[in-house]
């Protein structure tokens, strides 16, 4: 193997900091849902397959996010590690939503072929750490 190639390798495969907090995680969640809700909003009419699986991606990261054990959870019964399973399924399938629901060869298609990438670009940056998780809910349940 060429040594240009060895190093583009080793590159690669180095893991990225994890620089989003299970907190910063958290904000991230919410804005998501209120991304995928904005896009149901702005489809309603000119897409109702586009809306509808904008509304139910919406409401899944949504439940999601209020059953994780993290501080901006509501019921911590989702422990973090496992949210992070999760995002990273959803960062793998979400190109494929627009296609399940129907409106695979549309512009409205894009946002969820985007979102993948975004999606997985955030999984790859967190401190999937549950300890993390709960030392901040912890302490922002005393402040």
């Amino acid at each position: 193997m060429p040594a240009s190639t060895a190093r583009a390798a080793r590159a690669t495969s180095s893991p990225l900091p994890r620089v989003i907090s299970p907190f910063a995680h958290g904000i991230i969640d919410y804005a998501h849902v209120a991304f995928f809700c904005t896009v149901g909003l702005l489809c309603r009419r000119t897409n109702k397959r586009a809306a509808a699986a904008a509304f139910t991606t919406g409401g899944f990261i949504l439940a999601q996010s209020l059953l994780t054990d993290y501080e901006l959870g509501a019921q911590p019964l989702i422990p973090f590690e496992t949210h992070g399973t999760m995002d990273t399924a959803f960062a793998a399938g979400s190109w494929l939503i627009p296609v399940l629901f129907g409106f695979a060869e549309t512009r409205a298609a894009r946002v969820f072929q985007l979102n993948s990438i975004a999606e997985a670009t955030v999984v790859a940056l967190t401190d999937w750490d549950n300890a993390t998780a709960q030392r901040e809910r912890r302490e922002g349940a005393s402040l």
